[in-house]
């Protein structure tokens, strides 16, 4: 059974008034809804860096459920808040991946979506991750590049034109307490970073690929999941001690994410043929 993570819930921030353009719109109403939509910007940037992403929340073994046997040590998990693919073991050093940035169906509710690889999270308090969000604030989506490190474990926005179809690349490479964390983005390279931070006690027991809805309200709950359609990441790599493969080279689990009454929210594919691949598709929200 994976650990229950501490939950840090900041009050949701109240919707602005509905934003339109039409095309009989005045020099002034143009500048008004101009200033709107920076007003919004501005305030679903505030939102998303009190966000908590990367803590895995109550998951569950499917116990006797091995849909993959030609995959060693794969098993079936759930969770509430991932979907996507785990590493286990110990002392991981580097994990990576690449995809192309999903866009988002967004309505008048707020919803979120991460996309991330990462080192820790799963079975331990400790969180090494980057990657890319999705925003659905005011029916627009706002698309960012970010990191998390532990013991802060807040979420660092870095770039802010991410966009659907960007090429994304994304790592976490540890030598001995350092961790150096980054993201390339090659069509908006603005979105790029690379950034090194030190954690002495990490666990380094786990390494992710993983689409996630992360955390959290006011009342401690998980946020909707936006509608993003598909992740697909590929080429995923990683290191355990002084071993590198792919996915299927370790100790893997395949991850659901459910709701609280086992309605799947985001399935995720079965690995490629070379195991450093996957999808993961949207079902529902919440």
């Amino acid at each position: 059974m994976h650990r229950l993570p501490r939950i840090l819930c900041y009050a949701a921030i109240a919707a602005l008034p509905a934003l339109g353009l039409t095309a009989t719109l005045s020099p002034a109403a143009n500048a008004s809804t101009a200033a709107q939509s920076a007003r919004a910007k501005q305030l679903a940037i505030a939102i998303i860096k009190r966000l908590d992403v990367g803590q895995h929340s109550t998951d569950h073994r499917v116990p006797g459920v091995f849909r993959h046997s030609a995959v060693s040590g794969l098993s079936q998990v759930e969770s509430t808040n991932w979907s996507g693919y785990a590493d286990t073991g110990s002392s991981f050093s580097q994990v990576a991946s690449s995809w192309s940035e999903p866009g988002a169906t967004c309505s008048r509710s707020e919803t979120y979506a991460a996309f991330w690889v990462g080192i820790d999270g799963y079975s331990s308090d400790s969180v090494e991750q980057d990657g890319t969000l999705i925003e659905c604030y005011e029916s627009h989506a706002y698309q960012y590049s970010w990191w998390e490190m532990y013991p802060t474990n807040d979420i660092q926005v870095v770039g802010e034109t991410v966009a659907a179809g960007d090429s994304i690349s994304a790592s976490v490479v540890r030598s001995g307490d350092n961790y150096t964390l980054a993201v390339t983005d090659s069509t908006h390279t603005a979105n790029s970073f690379t950034t090194t931070q030190s954690c002495s006690d990490c666990a380094n027991s786990s390494a992710e690929w993983i689409a996630e809805a992360p955390c959290c309200t006011s009342s401690g709950g998980i946020l909707p999941l936006a509608n993003f359609g598909t992740w697909s990441t590929s080429g995923a790599t990683v290191t355990e001690g002084s071993t590198s493969g792919v996915i299927s080279s370790f100790t893997d689990d395949e991850i659901t994410m459910v709701d609280n009454s086992g309605l799947v929210k985001a399935q995720p594919g079965a690995l490629n043929s070379s195991g450093n691949g996957f999808s993961v598709t949207y079902e529902r929200s919440t």
